[in-house]
Parts: C-alpha cells; structure tokens; sequence
C-alpha cells in the first residue's frame, strides 16, 4: 500500500512593528489573515513574540501556539526541528524582534533551510527600517548597499568608513550602515571626525514612531547640530558625490 501524500506547509514570513507602537498603523491586513491560521513560530524572542500577537491579534489563543527560539544562543543543530512543522503539512511563521525576518536578521538561515528543503516562502508586507531610511534620505535610491555594523576597534572603522565614502564616490552608491544603539552617540561622534567635510550623513531614527527623525545634511553641517540617538534604533547613510 502507498504511503499517502503530505503537501508541504508554507513558510510565512512575517514583519512586526520597529518598536513600541499599533501594529495597525503599519502592518496590512495580511499579516493578521496570516496570524489566524498559524500556530507554529520561528522567534527572537518569545515573551515578545507572544506580545506582538496579542496586540495584531487579541482574539488567537496563546495557550495553542508552539514557538521555537532562533538567536544567538541557538544551535545549528536545531534548525531542522525548525522547519519540520513544514515538511509535516503545517504553516510556520517566522518573526523578526522588529522590522522583516530575514534582512539584518537571522531569520535567513532558516529561510535558505526552507529552500533547500521545497518548502515554499512567503514574504508578507511591513516596515523595514533600511528601505524607509533609504526612501526618505534622498541619496541614491537606484544603487545603494546595506553593510551591517561597523567594526568596533576604531582604527578598523575609520577604515571601513573611508572605503565606503570611496565606494560611494566612484560608484554613486550610497552605503548604509547601523551601530549597536547605546553607542550611537559615540558613532555620530566618531563619523563627523572621520568623513570629509562635504560627504552627505543620513540619520534616521525611530522611523515609524512619534519620535521618528529623518535629516540628511553634509558633515560639516551636521558638526552644528545635536542630537540624541542613545539606545534609540538607528539607520545612516553616508554618500559622497
């Protein structure tokens, strides 16, 4: 006798607010369609996690849900459990602490697992951080490039910052970059002494929140300005025309 056909579940991935804020006010409609008929998860964190469901979701029995934790502390070894909800015929859903699964996040490990292995993807819309501080940068939104982090050791940034002020020079594309967020004041500090005085500086912080602030402006001319950016989500942009 033939063992019967299980289809594949999907692998939705899905985004959740950049911080303390109404998901409504950001997320479509088909992030909650989504979280009805879900009930497998791939987390951060899942105190978080749970409390973002809530929120998108008030009416979705928490009691029901199965979440695994994927971050730093995770072993490799515990990527397949992951997906086997999957390839047992359920949907899993996969979350980022903020913003979309899968960019500056490790989510992706999962999302290439679920290739390798036929399951198929599903990337819903919200808010990403770097697209929407690239949108309202005005710099070069038909080449640009997303870096991660700076080195920490500041003789290796200084480094990377000229090679990036270069790039963005010679290839008219503007690179983008964040910075752990209790050292952001130290990295304003750090890029007003090391860009040259006339390179364009993107900071946009808390983008979609009421304290959002977007302002790009030369170096020299932000050598006039303070602000505060103190544990506060960060994105920069440097380009150098």
């Amino acid at each position: 006798m033939e063992k019967p056909i299980i289809l594949k579940g999907k692998l939705y991935l899905i985004p959740t607010t950049l911080g303390e804020m109404d998901p409504h006010d950001v997320l479509p409609q088909t992030v909650k369609r989504a979280i009805d008929f879900i009930d497998d998860y791939i987390v951060e964190n899942e105190k978080t996690a749970r409390k973002f469901i809530k929120a998108i979701h008030p009416e979705k029995v928490q009691s029901g849900l199965s979440l695994f934790a994927l971050n730093k502390r995770t072993e490799v070894s515990e990527y397949n459990a992951m997906i086997k909800p999957c390839l047992n015929g359920l949907n899993v859903g996969l979350m980022s602490e903020a913003g979309c699964p899968g960019v500056a996040d490790p989510g992706a490990v999962i999302v290439k697992l679920a290739h390798e292995n036929g399951i198929q993807v599903v990337p819903l819309v919200g808010p990403s951080s770097i697209l929407l501080a690239m949108m309202g940068s005005g710099m070069n939104g038909q080449s640009f490039a997303f870096n991660g982090y700076l080195p920490i050791d500041k003789g290796d940034k200084k480094a990377a910052l000229k090679n990036y002020e270069s790039l963005s020079n010679t290839k008219n594309q503007s690179q983008i970059f964040i910075e752990t967020p209790y050292r952001n004041n130290k990295l304003v500090e750090d890029l007003l002494q090391m860009l040259q005085p006339n390179t364009h500086l993107c900071i946009a912080t808390d983008i979609t929140l009421p304290t959002e602030f977007i302002k790009t402006l030369r170096v020299a001319d932000w050598k006039k300005v303070k602000v505060d950016l103190h544990n506060r989500p960060t994105i920069f942009i440097i380009h150098k025309f």
